[in-house]
């Protein structure tokens, strides 16, 4: 009587998913059908050696479309670490729906000689044949996910060229029932308020300080801004309208404004553009010393900003929150620019004369150049605050952003952080041959 032959173990992996998280929470799902179908076939196989290994890897809620899976990556690891040999799945669309990732999958596979066995289709793509049929289908399947993303796109567009709301955020002044949108009367009374106001105030600063003022509230509960009236201006939802891709069509739900009162306000914010590109054109920006450089003790950051009055230009440090949500709204009102600027300017041509200054970038150069003398590097920066006022204002400009981090401004002044690296900076621009050798060169001669 001959021996059995010995047949060496092969351990399988059950691999499910389904592409919608509906009915998961069910006693029994397609996961749970796909896992018993997966498992019953390894059990058939029991006398090619085939063992189920304990762990089964189950993506549900996820689509094929892509490799963003968790199961499926820590599947990948485990075939890479050589804990699985043959991994089963109900139907090859389970694994992958795309044709390029499953050629992936495929090649990882065959990296580690790991083979891929389908249930319901008798696929083994150890075999010539069998990788034939998996690109095939795998072919189709690519297939029906681009021609059912297709439909979705035009059920979508056809859906809002009949002017049914399509989902999204919803814009303020409006609620959501039975998929259709109606009026919020309190809501819509903040639209009309926004509307009218544009064309009297002609000042979306100022009108967002009145909301303000008003306790007006978005509709995720946010004080408005600049940038959410603009947004609200210029929805067409609020005339009646649906928009897709540029185009405009009528909408299933009633308009908020009249089309009046929306041509009013873009007859306003039309004329006001056209009044702040020719103004910008007409004359350029002021330089300012201190932007992006000046802060609030509590971080706020002070933008720049500029009036002309009688043709004379005056310039501002105003908080951020105020250019956001009118005046009054930081606790910091605008701040003269000439004054400010040239405390900070002062402070700066000081700390180039300072001695604590003076040695510590001296230390700087010596680490950077060792050949150079202590007077090669003190009397530069003696001559640059001794020169510093006959300095143009760009060079000022930038040895000022070069030193300094940043620049706060509190109730009990104004105070300098300076920026470690920027003397660093400085201290290798101090080396012969370089402005700081020129300046020694000149302090000598005059």
């Amino acid at each position: 009587m001959n021996a059995p032959l010995l047949v060496s173990p092969k351990r399988c992996a059950v691999y499910c998913r389904v592409s919608s998280d509906e009915r998961l929470d069910q006693s029994f799902n397609s996961i749970d059908a796909q896992r018993e179908a997966g498992q019953a076939f390894i059990k058939s196989q029991s006398s090619e050696g085939w063992i189920a290994v304990p762990d089964d890897y189950e993506d549900g809620g996820f689509s094929g479309g892509n490799m963003e899976r968790p199961a499926l990556k820590r599947l990948l690891a485990d075939i890479e670490a050589g804990r699985v040999n043959i991994v089963v799945v109900y139907k090859i669309d389970r694994l992958s729906r795309s044709l390029a990732d499953f050629a992936r999958m495929v090649e990882t596979f065959d990296r580690y000689r790991v083979s891929f066995s389908a249930v319901t289709q008798q696929i083994n793509s150890a075999t010539s044949m069998g990788r034939l049929m998996l690109n095939v289908l795998l072919s189709f399947a690519q297939f029906e996910r681009e021609v059912t993303g297709e439909r979705i796109r035009d059920k979508i567009a056809a859906s809002k060229a009949k002017g049914i709301w399509m989902g999204g955020p919803l814009p303020l002044g409006y609620d959501v029932s039975n998929r259709l949108l109606v009026i919020n009367e309190a809501e819509a009374m903040v639209v009309r308020r926004i509307f009218d106001e544009i064309v009297q105030e002609r000042s979306t600063t100022l009108m967002a300080r009145q909301l303000a003022l008003a306790g007006a509230h978005t509709k995720t509960g946010r004080k408005f801004c600049k940038q959410t009236i603009y947004k609200i201006l210029h929805n067409r939802m609020y005339i009646g309208e649906i928009t897709h891709k540029g185009k405009s069509f009528a909408g299933a739900h009633q308009p908020i404004i009249t089309r009046a009162q929306w041509q009013a306000a873009h007859a306003v914010l039309g004329q006001d553009h056209r009044e702040r590109r020719s103004d910008t054109l007409s004359r350029a920006r002021p330089l300012s010393l201190l932007r992006g450089l000046l802060f609030t003790t509590d971080g706020e950051r002070l933008m720049p900003t500029f009036t002309v009055k009688k043709g004379k230009t005056y310039r501002y440090y105003m908080p951020n929150q105020n250019g956001h949500y009118g005046s009054g709204a930081s606790i910091f009102g605008s701040i003269p620019a000439e004054p400010l600027e040239e405390l900070v300017l002062t402070q700066v041509r000081n700390a180039l004369a300072a001695p604590h200054i003076v040695q510590a970038v001296w230390d700087q150069v010596r680490q950077i150049a060792p050949d150079i003398t202590e007077p090669q590097v003190v009397l530069p920066m003696q001559n640059l605050a001794t020169l510093w006022q006959q300095l143009f204002p760009p060079e000022q400009y930038r040895l000022v952003r070069l030193v300094v981090e940043r620049v706060e401004i509190g109730s009990t002044g104004v105070e300098i952080v300076w920026r470690d690296a920027g003397w660093q900076s400085l201290a290798d621009e101090l080396r012969p041959g370089t402005i700081g050798a020129e300046l020694a060169e000149l302090e000598t001669t005059v």
